[in-house]
């Protein structure tokens, strides 16, 4: 007579919104949902679930952190299996197993079609799907479900252009497109699931508000409220006019400019000091060469800004009269001994400025020189007459706007006094 040993499988109850996808029986299932929303806990749960039916589990994602927070919950959920010996862990690998059987949960990191190769599964779940690049489904993960009919569940969170800064995609919103033509799919092999991070019972909701206040409006709506958004309508920016363009800076520079947006408030304020570095090359082409805005105090801003000055020996720099040009120049004068610099007066307002720096970009006529992630969101999140103009954007379209107008002043002589209202006021600072 033998006597059955009872173990204790340790599940999370999924919240309504996880139980959703949870338990669906789609083939292909995508879930889009906001930051500590749940995804990552729900599909542990539907991995324990399977594999305790005797099915082949296999997640990936592309950081470590979120490997590890799925390999916790299937550890604790299998805990007692697991110490009675029943099921053979291997802590290195991220594999749990019935040893003698093809039964098998594996966690691995995995960014590309070569880093998930080496496995096959029943069920394929790839995390922060929206990071990965678009062969490790195509090219690898879904021929290895193949030969078992598997099935696939894609997980992630639209991604901010913060985000997208480290994506290993080709198109940063190949999530997205997938998402929009599983929502069109008739045959019920696709399933879609949409939920934001506060539908998470089990997170502060108080927290939830305050990010509000921690993140821009369209970082908000994509990370938090989990939405695909791939233009702010009414925004003179769209992503697709710089997302192609990062690019080494050419040899030839025709004139290198550095703009100043400084923050009028003290450097405890949230405001920003705008530090952008542009130049107009031999080609007729504008390059932004460097972004260091930041919150900084009047001698720190003026520091940093001379440092790019002289760094990339720039031509000129540019700021506001009516934002702080006068102190600009005052500043500037404190901390340099010999900076060509113009203070620019606004007789138009943003929208105006910023419209012609815009028509820049949709020409192809303005290219990156590196990742401005902060600059970028700031471009594309900005809607004219809805809030303030951010540093950032004001300081480049400054820089745009003098290398565009170009200088009828030669460099060569002493520089003092006002050249003409269009031209605002220009002077050599030194002694």
């Amino acid at each position: 007579m033998t006597t059955a040993t009872e173990y204790t499988v340790t599940l999370r109850q999924p919240h309504p919104r996880q139980a959703d996808f949870v338990d669906s029986e789609a083939k292909r299932i995508i879930v889009r949902a906001g930051r500590r929303g749940g995804k990552t806990v729900g599909v542990a749960i539907r991995a324990v679930h399977r594999f305790l039916a005797g099915r082949r589990q296999l997640y990936g994602s592309p950081t470590q952190e979120q490997v590890d927070a799925f390999w916790w919950e299937v550890k604790r959920a299998l805990a007692s299996l697991i110490d009675s010996g029943v099921l053979y862990k291997n802590e290195s690998l991220h594999i749990i197993e019935f040893p003698g059987t093809k039964q098998r949960i594996r966690a691995k990191t995995a960014w590309n079609a070569d880093t998930l190769r080496g496995d096959y599964a029943d069920d394929l779940y790839l995390d922060e799907w929206q990071l990965m690049n678009e062969d490790t489904w195509g090219r690898v993960g879904a021929p290895m479900l193949a030969d078992t009919d598997g099935d696939a569940v894609f997980i992630y969170t639209p991604p901010s252009i913060r985000a997208r800064g480290v994506s290993k995609a080709q198109d940063p919103l190949h999530a997205a497109k997938m998402f929009k033509a599983a929502q069109q799919d008739i045959t019920g092999r696709w399933a879609c699931f949409h939920f934001a991070s506060a539908e998470n019972p089990h997170i502060s909701q108080e927290a939830l508000s305050e990010l509000a206040s921690d993140m821009t409006n369209l970082a908000y709506r994509q990370e938090i409220l989990a939405e695909d958004i791939e233009e702010v309508p009414g925004a003179l920016w769209r992503y697709n006019m710089f997302q192609r363009a990062k690019v080494p800076a050419p040899q030839e520079l025709s004139r290198i400019v550095v703009a100043i947006d400084p923050a009028v408030s003290s450097a405890q304020s949230a405001d920003e000091t705008g530090i952008v570095v542009a130049a107009l090359a031999k080609d007729q082409r504008h390059y932004v060469l460097s972004d260091v805005s930041g919150h900084y105090s009047p001698d720190t801003w003026a520091r940093r800004a001379v440092a790019e000055y002289e760094d990339w020996k720039a031509d000129r720099v540019v700021g506001e009269v009516n934002n702080g040009g006068e102190m600009v120049g005052h500043t500037l004068r404190t901390v340099a001994r010999a900076v060509s610099y113009k203070a620019v007066h606004a007789s138009r307002g943003k929208a105006a400025r910023a419209e012609p720096v815009a028509a820049l970009y949709e020409q192809g006529k303005v290219l990156h020189c590196g990742r401005f992630n902060e600059l970028e969101e700031q471009l594309i999140s900005w809607v004219p007459g809805m809030g303030k103009s951010p540093s950032r954007l004001d300081a480049l379209v400054w820089a745009l706007t003098e290398l565009s107008q170009g200088s009828r002043l030669s460099m060569d002589r002493p520089l003092s006094g006002r050249y003409g209202r269009d031209q605002g006021v220009i002077e050599r600072l030194g002694w």
